[in-house]
Order: C-alpha cells, then structure tokens, then sequence
C-alpha cells in the first residue's frame, strides 16, 4: 500500500482583477500518518497564548477557534505567531512549497491562447507538480474561496490526473474543498503564503509582518524573493518568469 501524503492549499491575490500584480499559490505537506499530531500540537500553542475560549476546550470535535491567518498578525498576538513559525521548521513532517508570479497585469494571455482561468490552473499544477511523487498516494485540500470552488476543484484534478496518467487514482486519491476555519494546516498555509507574498509585493508597513518575515528568513536561510533549488524539500520557492513573449 503507498504511503499517503496529505496537501493544504492556499493561494493569494490570485484573481486577474484584483489590484495586486503577485500572484502566490502555495502549499504545507505532510505524511497523514502525522496529521493528528501536528494538528494537536498547533492546538497546544492556541492554548499556550490562551486563544482558546475555556468553555470550548472540551470540545475536540469542533475546533474552530482562533484562525491562525496572515491577515490577523498583530503586535498582540506577535508571540503565538512567532511560536508557529518555529514549530514549523522545528518538526522534519512539515514542508512547504510555493510559486510566485511576480507580475501577473503583464502577461498577455491572448497571445498564448490562454484565459485568466487556464493561467491559474496551469500555476497550480506548477506548484504541486514538485510536491507530488509517483510512489506515494496523495489527498489535495483546497480552501474554499468563490462560488467557483467546485468548479475549480473538478477541474484541478483532471488536469494532474492527466498529467500523471493516474487514471486508476492511484497517486491523486482525491482533490476536495474545506473551510479553512475548519483546517489547521489549510491555516499555516494561509500564513506562509501571505507571508511570501507580502515580501515579494514589496510591502512593508507592519511592523509586525516584517518581524515575522525575517524570522522566516532566518530560519529558512532564504530571502524569499527569489527562487530556491527544486530539491529544496523544507521552504521551497519558485519565481515563475515567463518567456519574454508571454510579456506584453
């Protein structure tokens, strides 16, 4: 029986209209075997920093506490994030991948016979592309985002089906829609993501951001804003540059 290996995804900015030109879609992995461990332990840490309501400990088959996003990095609550962080390069389970595309308003999708939508799943399958091994069966976890979710989701895995000519679903065991409110590890790879792709947006106006980005940095002993090896297994990056015809 192949080893199963689960994958959480998220993505940012990635909408063709959204003001943003970076466009982030990343991904945390990790045996399934150790999913529950990894999901209590990220259960401790909420409840080290008491983000867990007393009247809710009890309840373990409902842990929709506090959200561990990108978007609600504060002062306040600088030290749980940081705690996070740690945990993750700390424990060998964990791995994350990501792609950047630097300038998405510059691609001329036209030209290349391509619509916003072929553009985006062809990023993704670039993304998982190096995450996903013939010799283990993977399960792909996708926040849900749109009304197009479903739609989305059904045609992400034709597309890496075909690719790896998994028509018996022997490798791509299954491509499905959560909450993220729902999902820790859908969370931590909402916090990488927007992490990675604040850097490579150039923003710098929280302070708090920042000092979680250059604790990443640290850790991971990259800058983020460029590309890493593709045998990077811990925190690998991939700056997407198109050919020069793409461009505008």
């Amino acid at each position: 029986m192949r080893e199963i290996v689960n994958i959480y995804c998220d993505e940012s900015c990635h909408l063709q209209n959204d003001g943003e030109s970076v466009m982030a879609i990343g991904a945390i992995f990790c045996p399934s075997s150790k999913k529950k461990e990894i999901f209590e332990r990220l259960y401790e840490i909420k409840e080290k920093h008491n983000l867990i309501p007393k009247y809710k400990k009890s309840e373990k088959e409902n842990r929709t506490y506090y959200e561990l996003k990108w978007n609600k990095v504060s002062k306040a609550k600088i030290e749980y994030f940081k705690d996070v962080i740690n945990y993750f390069f700390d424990d060998d389970d964990l791995h994350f991948r990501i792609l950047i595309v630097p300038d998405k308003s510059k691609i001329d999708y036209e030209k290349f016979h391509h619509t916003h939508d072929t553009f985006y799943y062809k990023m993704y399958f670039g993304m998982l592309k190096a995450i996903l091994n013939p010799d283990f069966a993977h399960f792909i976890y996708i926040d849900i985002k749109d009304t197009r979710s479903r739609e989305k989701v059904h045609k992400l895995e034709q597309v890496l089906r075909n690719d790896k000519y998994d028509f018996s679903k022997e490798i791509i065991k299954q491509v499905q829609q959560v909450r993220s409110h729902e999902v820790e590890l859908i969370q931590l790879a909402d916090l990488l993501v927007g992490a990675v792709a604040y850097i490579n947006r150039g923003k710098k106006e929280s302070k708090p951001k920042k000092d979680l980005i250059e604790l990443i940095k640290h850790r991971s002993r990259y800058t983020l804003v460029k590309s890493t090896l593709l045998r990077e297994s811990k925190f690998n990056i991939f700056i997407w540059q198109p050919q020069k015809p793409y461009f505008v």
